[in-house]
């Protein structure tokens, strides 16, 4: 007998999986510590994928793809994205944490994070590719606002993937598709509910990066995410939103909005779990110059140096890992993408 949808998603729930993928004919599989391992022996069946999506309201007959979420019998949120595979029925099913963990308990550096939390204005940037926890470090950062101190929060997601409770701040907590058309529709709104912080869950365009540089310049934090693997990658990407005859105009805004860029990574560790890898960078002084001039090389010049206790790159965060034995050497090497730089810099040879 095959598994109920119910029973797949409880035992998500249960081991911790970060995704759950579905499909017509095929044994479901979880995905757990970045590992996706098959889960029971029977294979979903088109009845189960077809009440699936209808379920997540999107019509099997009609419809070839659809992002949506869904509720367990446990309560338990999964964001969802059901589509079609080769003519049949899929779903990958992401688990939402609704427990936000505290910031110091991340890995990432708690003190500077909240340094940048405490300005009136200003853009931070939290950085790196899907399923690093972009998302589980700005639910700390804000519910570490939430207790100390007294603000209006401003959240426009998609989706919302943690729910706060008013504690010490207000929270308005939008999601894109059901309260708000997008992202910069959302953050115009936001800047009329007498805001003083804005999370954005994603900048992906060009109208929104301008809104979250204006909002910023107005008095406003803003928060952001952005897939880019590293601090210069960053940098890069939301220029490149800027039409060409903005490019000018965004490099000025973006050298003076910019409080710091938080990269993370996510690699292996010799216990076989998690570990994360953080690159991150204050804006200021020379910094500032160089983001106005758009030199990346020597912003990660400047970061490999290690001459700034506010900043750090990810060579440096492999090598510290490493030479505690959280790490293997080989996972150190792939995390920097250089065995030559690794062992020059493991060595203490700079340069």
């Amino acid at each position: 007998m095959s598994l109920t949808i119910d029973a797949i998603l409880e035992a998500a729930e249960l081991h911790q999986a970060s995704d759950v993928f579905l499909q017509e004919g095929q044994i479901p599989r979880l995905k757990i510590n970045e590992q996706i391992m098959l889960f029971g022996e029977e294979p979903m069946s088109l009845s189960q994928m077809t009440g699936l999506w209808m379920t997540c309201g999107a019509n099997p007959m009609s419809e070839l793809d659809r992002d949506s979420g869904l509720i367990s019998q446990n309560h338990v949120r999964f964001r969802v994205n059901v589509h079609r595979t080769m003519g049949q029925l899929g779903a990958v099913l992401r688990r939402i944490k609704t427990k936000v963990p505290a910031l110091e308990s991340l890995g990432v550096p708690d003190w500077l994070l909240t340094r940048w939390a405490a300005r009136s204005f200003g853009l931070i940037l939290v950085t790196g590719p899907t399923g690093t926890g972009k998302s589980t470090t700005i639910a700390a950062l804000l519910q570490w606002m939430n207790e100390n101190m007294a603000k209006h929060i401003v959240t426009i997601e998609d989706p919302v993937e943690f729910i706060f409770t008013t504690q010490n701040s207000h929270f308005t907590q939008r999601e894109v598709g059901r309260d708000t058309a997008s992202f910069a529709n959302g953050l115009r709104s936001a800047m009329r509910q007498a805001p003083d912080v804005i999370f954005v869950g994603e900048i992906r365009d060009y109208e929104t990066a301008l809104t979250a540089l204006q909002a910023s310049e107005t008095g406003h934090l803003v928060l952001a995410t952005l897939h880019s693997e590293r601090v210069a990658d960053t940098m890069e990407r939301f220029i490149n939103l800027f039409p060409k005859d903005q490019l000018s105009m965004g490099m000025h805004m973006l050298s003076h909005q910019l409080a710091g860029i938080l990269c993370q990574k996510l690699v292996q560790r010799t216990d076989g779990q998690l570990h994360l890898l953080v690159e991150h960078l204050e804006n200021g002084g020379a910094v500032r110059d160089w983001i106005h001039q758009r030199e990346s090389n020597q912003i990660q010049d400047y970061l490999r140096r290690g001459v700034d206790p506010n900043s750090m790159s990810f060579l440096q965060a492999a090598i510290n890992a490493y030479q505690a034995g959280t790490i293997t050497e080989e996972v150190a090497i792939e995390a920097i993408g250089s065995e030559t730089e690794f062992r020059r810099a493991a060595r203490g040879i700079s340069g």
